[in-house]
């Protein structure tokens, strides 16, 4: 009766044993808020882009910030007429938020104009694109989870030359995506 008892106390602590050990392994947030000024970001400073497009990145808020929860970038446009590939993130969502210019979208078998104040929520699984269709623009990108996808952007950034449609599929399945389809042509 006894060791049966024993039995059932250890099991009983697993759950609890299995959870401190999860909150050991996750990193620190900040104690403290941050601010990032206009035109500024929190790391890396202004990742320039190839293959893709060639627009600025600005990391707002971090994976980093956040233990992986949620990222924010902001994206300053300057390839009007390009945009993503069709793709897919398996495991994020993502909203944008125009915050000047238009661009064009496609989720799932649904097209978009989006512009200056328009939101646009892309679920995970959904096999979305975007373009740019005017020649200034700037958007806010949230991410949730953050995922690979602040990385992803400054692997395109290093790049010494622009990349191959192969290449930049192969970065994408590198970093939790994956390329399903051409970029998106403006109608």
């Amino acid at each position: 009766m006894k060791r049966r008892k024993l039995i059932s106390a250890v099991l009983s602590l697993v759950p609890t044993l299995i959870t401190a050990s999860a909150l050991a392994l996750r990193k620190q947030r900040p104690e403290e808020g941050f601010k990032v000024n206009a035109g500024e970001g929190r790391y890396h400073g202004h990742i320039r882009l190839k293959g893709v497009n060639s627009n600025i990145l600005d990391v707002k808020v971090s994976g980093k910030d956040t233990d992986g929860e949620l990222a924010i970038f902001e994206q300053t446009g300057l390839s009007p007429g390009r945009g993503t590939p069709l793709h897919i993130h398996p495991f994020q969502d993502e909203i944008f938020y125009v915050l000047e210019g238009e661009y064009f979208f496609k989720v799932g078998g649904d097209t978009h104009r989006l512009r200056q104040g328009d939101t646009i929520f892309l679920p995970r699984k959904v096999p979305h694109a975007w373009t740019q269709v005017s020649v200034q623009a700037r958007m806010s990108v949230t991410v949730q989870p953050a995922g690979k996808l602040e990385e992803f952007f400054v692997k395109m950034a290093s790049l010494d030359q622009e990349p191959t449609p192969q290449q930049v599929a192969k970065l994408f399945l590198d970093h939790q995506m994956q390329v399903v389809g051409p970029p998106l042509k403006v109608e």
